[in-house]
């Protein structure tokens, strides 16, 4: 039987430092893993990046939405950005497979623009705007420079593709080379072919800062180690208690 899209919590994106007690909580959790567990841990965070961050433009169906999360966790993009102007952005966990537990994921649906919305955002943080779309000025993947900065992709839902504001707002256009028929791939597959090409070239390039600070690897580490342990909340609550005292 084919199992419904479903909507459950994502983890909210924090890059703020950590203070004190966060880091005392989590040396404290971390005792509630096997060393084992949280030697995995440290090789995943070793290998992720927020150079490279994804935005989900009305992505109108939960098998590509699920899809394109797994494949930003095979990569090590930790940072999604889903836009709801139109559509709700849900998963399929049969096709997700566990990776959206991982990841960090910001919905944007409150405003009146919330394409413009998360634009603002992210040049905010020096991203680059790039669209993965045909253009008039766009460049193949495989001239893309990937050293210039930081860059977050836009992929459009299946048949419209991208939005006008994009279009508008974006600094660069990039596409895939094609020799057949058929115009396009879709959005799960053209996220998995750009994203594998560009952490390849990231990883490659000895000038490019792609790493997570240590910071940030112990605040997504805290919150994985939250979403592992069995009534972390209770566990949580009574450590926080004991350092009042």
């Amino acid at each position: 039987m084919k199992r419904e899209a479903v909507r459950f919590p994502f983890l909210f994106i924090k890059t703020e430092l950590m203070n004190e007690t966060e880091k005392k909580l989590l040396h404290h959790l971390s005792n509630y893993l096997t060393p084992n567990r949280l030697q995995l841990y440290d090789q995943v965070l070793n290998m992720r990046t927020r150079y490279l961050t994804v935005v989900l433009e009305d992505t109108d169906k939960a098998q590509n939405a699920s899809a394109v999360l797994r494949t930003c966790d095979c990569f090590g993009i930790q940072d999604i950005h889903a836009i709801e102007n139109q559509t709700s952005f849900s998963v399929n966990r049969d096709i997700a497979m566990g990776s959206s537990k991982w990841l960090n994921l910001k919905k944007y649906n409150s405003g009146l623009n919330n394409t413009l919305e998360v634009i603002q955002h992210l040049k905010e943080q020096n991203y680059r705007i790039v669209a993965t779309s045909p253009h008039i000025n766009d460049q193949d993947l495989e001239d893309f420079d990937l050293s210039k900065g930081k860059v977050a992709l836009f992929f459009g839902s299946e048949r419209p593709g991208i939005s006008e504001t994009v279009r508008k707002e974006a600094n660069e256009f990039i596409r895939i080379p094609m020799h057949g028929f058929t115009e396009s791939f879709n959005i799960s597959v053209s996220a998995a072919i750009i994203l594998h090409h560009l952490t390849l070239k990231m990883h490659q390039n000895p000038n490019i800062n792609w790493q997570l600070s240590d910071d940030e690897k112990d605040t997504i580490k805290l919150q994985w180690i939250r979403k592992s342990i069995k009534r972390c909340d209770l566990i949580e609550k009574h450590f926080l208690k004991g350092l009042q005292k």
